[in-house]
């Protein structure tokens, strides 16, 4: 039975996360609205405290004046427990990352975590715009004090944050989301200013533009692999690059081949650092997080041209299986083949990891062969080196993947920080 549902689970996710289905949702959308007379209505979350947000609510007015939409803001809360596990890290991860995405695209960092009284007048102050039609013109000058430490100005008008933080949040979460600084357009969602160009170039693509000529707002950022490629005589000892990861994060899979092309381009030692799922380690993902993240890799494995979408999920006893040969196969020399082959097969080849097929088929096409996958599935070595992998990457002060970093410096999590990560290669040299 589970063979069964397996088959079709992956049947039914390869067309979902088609590209050709994807535009024809759009289209569909854009037409049923055409056809209603309808404006074209761009729903905006936005969670006060959250550093995201706060980029996020500086290009409102600028999204509103570039693009002929109906922009409806909404005030929503932090998202829950389950959705934001180790949530310190989080919070501290957040203003580090935001305060580099600032830097980047030309705005203005967060300077510092808000208290809790200067976050509940913060909001009172945005609820009252909220309700009084000024969001989008109010927002972004609220949030600037809150975030720069500055007290809002007296006589400022007022309302109860916490009933239009329940609207707004009960609204995101029956669209099917969990987190703020999220906007959602014709049954897509997109996350931050990182997905924003996607929501701009879909409505560039609907003629809903006023100013084609002109640059999206946030375009998107991606490795460069600036200058010639490193000389391996090169007399300089190469740079270690640390990569988390988990066979069961699809992220994972669409990140290794330009991981790989930076250790290549700059000459560093790619080391792979494989941890537990977080699933795996007792940490809960919810139904609309799971949908997101399906949605969002097919995207991102689009832009970067590579397959996605024909999966079977190794939860479970398939990546500890995976991580038991990609032990040894680490020793011998065949660690990134074994890693490609097993991610793509999973994600991309709907290969079940949890069958002796499908292992064996999985370790061939890295040139291990059945004999190998048996001595090393009677191998439980690989379970220390996870769990010291895990400890190593909490001391990063990060809990997710995949993450990396440069020798000993600070590291970045999400496959779409690999601009980040060359940043440092580059200053190495």
């Amino acid at each position: 039975m589970s063979a069964l549902k397996n088959t079709i689970i992956k049947h039914v996710l390869r067309v979902l996360t088609h590209p050709g289905v994807r535009q024809a949702q759009r289209t569909r959308a854009s037409l049923l609205r055409r056809i209603r007379g309808a404006a074209a209505q761009v729903h905006y979350f936005h969670q006060a405290d959250d550093p995201y947000s706060y980029l996020c609510v500086q290009l409102l007015e600028r999204l509103g004046h570039r693009y002929a939409i109906d922009l409806l803001p909404h005030l929503v809360s932090a998202p829950e427990d389950s959705a934001a596990p180790d949530r310190e890290r989080l919070v501290h991860w957040s203003l580090r990352d935001a305060t580099l995405l600032a830097q980047a695209h030309g705005l203005e960092a967060p300077a510092l975590s808000p208290d809790a009284g200067a976050l509940a007048l913060a909001e009172s102050a945005l609820a009252a715009s909220l309700q009084a039609g000024r969001f989008v013109a109010d927002a972004a000058a609220i949030s600037q004090r809150l975030w720069r430490g500055q007290a809002q100005p007296e006589g400022q008008a007022r309302a109860d944050a916490q009933a239009t933080k329940a609207e707004g949040t009960a609204l995101r979460k029956q669209m099917g989301h969990y987190l703020g600084a999220t906007f959602f357009y014709g049954g897509e969602w997109y996350w931050g200013i990182d997905r924003l160009h996607y929501l701009e170039q879909r409505l560039r693509d609907e003629g809903l533009c006023r100013e084609p000529a002109r640059a999206l707002l946030v375009p998107v950022r991606d490795i460069a692999l600036a200058g010639a490629p490193a000389l391996h005589t090169s007399p300089k000892p190469p740079a270690q690059l640390h990569y988390f990861c988990s066979f069961r994060s699809p992220y994972t899979y669409i990140a290794l081949p330009r991981v790989r092309q930076l250790a290549e381009h700059y000459g560093a030692n790619l080391q792979i650092r494989f941890v537990l799922p977080m699933v795996m380690r007792g940490l809960a993902v919810p139904r609309e997080k799971s949908m997101y993240i399906v949605a969002d890799v097919a995207r991102e494995a689009q832009r970067v041209g590579m397959r996605y979408g024909f999966l079977v999920d190794p939860v479970g006893q398939p990546v500890e299986r995976g991580y038991a040969v990609l032990h040894q196969a680490m020793k011998a020399g065949a660690g990134l083949q074994l890693a490609q082959s097993f991610l793509q097969g999973v994600w991309a080849d709907g290969i079940d990891a949890g069958t002796d097929s499908g292992l064996y088929a999985i370790a061939a096409r890295a040139g291990l062969d059945k004999t190998f996958v048996d001595r090393a599935l009677a191998d439980e070595s690989w379970r220390a080196v996870a769990a010291a992998n895990r400890l190593e990457l909490l001391g990063m002060d990060l809990w997710g993947v995949p993450s990396f970093r440069v020798n000993d410096q600070p590291g970045y999590w999400g496959q779409d920080r690999l601009w980040m990560l060359e940043q440092d290669l580059v200053a190495l040299r």
